[in-house]
Order: structure tokens, then sequence, then C-alpha cells
């Protein structure tokens, strides 16, 4: 078993801005694990452009996986939630532990209360993270009800460089829904800074994001695996 002092996780990426915000995860949740990063930002720009994650965009997260163990990784996990069914394969094609980012906020959701929401800006990261709360409430033998909710138009506006517009769009979202359900979810990490501009009165259920839920569990697993 893989004590905390030589844990070795490879983190692989769809866009170089995820690192640092991964490096500081990492500092608060995993100090003393080593850490490596994998970046391709084509994986999702091919998702994007396809409109759905792809079997030769799958070969390639499968291949990543491989060579975050040829490199010496004990645990992987991959940060983009778009290309979460490609990930949960290559969990069954390699020797060490994988998981997709999303999946420690999913059942933190189905814990959380039966009406769920999901919110996105890209319609390719919203029907993975769907699928997943769905199988994961049935994993647990809960019942939920699921609204999903992509805000059109946020996405094209952060990569034109408009980040208030997108800003805009995903609170006006976030607020609407907030009345709607008992807990949100967001879909993409790049959402999360978002929730830090509503005010206390607008935060009426809890709004989960992937990133920090997904160390804080990895930090069990290695706590764990120390003692």
């Amino acid at each position: 078993m893989t004590d905390k002092k030589s844990a070795t996780l490879a983190l692989v990426h769809t866009s170089a801005t995820l690192v640092p915000m991964f490096a500081e995860l990492a500092a608060k949740y995993l100090p003393g694990v080593n850490i490596f990063n994998i970046v391709d930002d084509s994986l999702i720009k091919n998702t994007i452009a396809c409109g759905e994650l792809t079997a030769s965009t799958s070969k390639r997260v499968v291949g990543y996986a491989a060579s975050a163990e040829e490199a010496g990784a004990n645990y992987i996990l991959f940060t983009c939630s778009s290309i979460g069914p490609a990930v949960e394969t290559a969990a069954g094609l390699v020797n060490v532990p994988v998981l997709r980012v999303d999946q420690p906020m999913a059942d933190q959701a189905v814990k959380t209360g039966k009406r769920i929401g999901v919110i996105a800006t890209l319609s390719t990261t919203l029907e993975p993270t769907t699928d997943l709360v769905r199988r994961r409430a049935l994993h647990a033998g809960k019942e939920i009800e699921l609204k999903a909710v992509v805000c059109e138009g946020a996405f094209s506006a952060l990569m034109s460089g408009d980040a208030a517009t997108h800003d805009e769009k995903v609170k006006a979202a976030l607020v609407k829904l907030s009345g709607e359900v008992d807990v949100i979810l967001l879909a993409q990490a790049s959402m999360a800074r978002v929730v830090n501009t509503l005010d206390e009165s607008e935060k009426k259920v809890p709004i989960l994001a992937s990133p920090p839920i997904a160390m804080e569990y990895l930090a069990g697993i290695f706590n764990s695996n120390k003692a």
C-alpha cells in the first residue's frame, strides 16, 4: 500500500489554465505528495469541435493514463468533466486508480438533496456530468430529480476575452436555479469564481465545484493509506 510520502499523483488537464489552480489546491490538501502535470488542450478543443467525445479522443485519453502510470504515478486525476466517459474507460485499462474530477462532487450532491441542479456553459460538459450524477444516484440507491441548464453564449464570451459577460450569464443562471433545487453542481471549474460574486442572500443552496472536492477526496485516500 502506498504511503503519503511516496505517493505520486498525476494530474491530466485539458487546459493549461487549470495547472495553477490545482497546484494551489494540492498545496492545501496534499502537502508532501509528489505531483506532475500532463496538459493537452486539443482533447477539449476536438470534443467541442465535434460536439461530442469521439472514439479517437477517448483513445488518446486512455493513452495519457498509460503514460502517467509509466511516468510513476500511483494515482491519476483527470481534471476535465467533458472527457469523463473516456476517463472511466481508462480506469479499467491501467494498473493504478484513475479518478474523474467530478465523481466526488456528484456523490456529495446525491447525499445533499433530492433536487439536483447542474449548470454548464458547454453542452459537451453538461451531458457527461448529468449522466454521472444519475449513475451515482443509482449506485447510492437514491431517487433524484435532475435539472440541467446550459448558459448559452457564456463559453463563447469567455473564449473571446469577455469574462464579464460570461460571469454575468453564469451568475443569472445560478440565482434562478438556486430557487428550484436543493444543491447545484458546477460542471466546469471555470465557473467557480462566479460563486464568490454572489451575495450571501443569493446563495440559497450549496453550490459545488469539483476541484476542491476532488482534492479533498484524494487527501482522504492518501491519509487513509498512510495510516
